[in-house]
């Protein structure tokens, strides 16, 4: 069991538990909360996460990107600690359940969330495998924001309003900048070994100091996010509540700043992780109010 909790890498599932719950604070706002779509939903959402991290690491490692003198987290396939065809299983198995929710899921908002649910799917696999992995050729970043903001966000408010809302659309924004900002720093820190690997991801084609600049953009961003939907007059009085996480979002950008480098980046990792479940947490209790 804990072989497996390492390999679903428990820290990063708040990249998919904050959306869901963002998302349906929206819906609960306009008054479309449904609650057992609501759990499904972020059922699917966690296994896919589990399914996308878990493909990772086997693809990471069949590619030669994860070495034994990587300076991030223990890689379960890389390290021995699980086989590459139970690693393979494990993936397969995470995905499935996610597609098994996934079945009531469609059956409530139909067709068009069936073909999101396989996008995520094909997103978590195609991620670092297939022939032409997303993450090898610079799209990762790309790909968090959409799938992870735009799309987990706005889906999980459409499947439970039947609609689309220009609310929850803007309020997938600043939860798609952080968890960008998640995988920013993982980028960062291996840019060396990502390098040697010719995985090319966007901060290994731009380089280490406008990755950091990067990362301190989503950062900001995030914050100027809740400032817009003020100005547009939807949210209600709280709308401000983000803001109470912004100490540990100013320490973070000091680390960057300050050229924290190796294995000092897996706490800038951890701790932007932590950020983003804060931030999103707030983000929901403000939009709900």
């Amino acid at each position: 069991m804990s072989a497996w909790l390492l390999a679903a890498r428990v820290p990063t599932l708040p990249a998919a538990v904050v959306p869901v719950v963002v998302g349906t604070s929206v819906a609960g706002r306009e008054g479309f909360f449904q609650p057992l779509t609501f759990v499904l939903t972020l059922f699917a959402a966690v296994w896919i996460q589990v399914g996308s991290n878990l493909a990772n690491d086997f693809f990471d490692f069949v590619r030669g990107a994860d070495t034994p003198d990587r300076v991030g987290p223990l890689r379960v396939t890389q390290a021995g600690v699980l086989s590459p065809a139970e690693v393979r299983r494990g993936t397969v198995a995470s995905l499935g359940l996610a597609l098994a929710a996934g079945l009531y899921l469609t059956y409530v908002g139909g067709w068009v969330v069936f073909l999101i649910g396989l996008l995520c799917i094909a997103a978590a696999v195609l991620y670092t495998g297939g022939p032409w992995p997303l993450a090898y050729h610079g799209l990762g970043d790309l790909f968090a924001f959409v799938f992870f903001g735009l799309i987990a966000v706005s889906g999980t408010y459409y499947l439970q309003a039947g609609t689309l809302s220009p609310l929850a659309v803007a309020a997938s924004v600043p939860v798609g900048l952080l968890v960008t900002a998640i995988l920013v720093v993982n980028n960062l820190r291996d840019i060396e070994a990502d390098r040697r690997a010719s995985k090319r991801t966007l901060a290994v084609r731009i380089g280490d100091p406008a990755t950091r600049l990067q990362y301190a953009a989503l950062v900001v961003g995030a914050y100027l996010a809740p400032l817009g939907l003020w100005l547009s007059g939807q949210p209600g009085p709280v709308f401000w509540l983000p803001l109470l996480s912004f100490p540990l979002a100013f320490k973070l950008l000091q680390q960057i700043r300050a050229g924290a480098e190796g294995k000092a980046l897996n706490e800038v990792l951890k701790g932007t992780a932590r950020l983003e479940l804060f931030f999103g947490l707030l983000l929901a209790a403000g939009l709900l109010y």
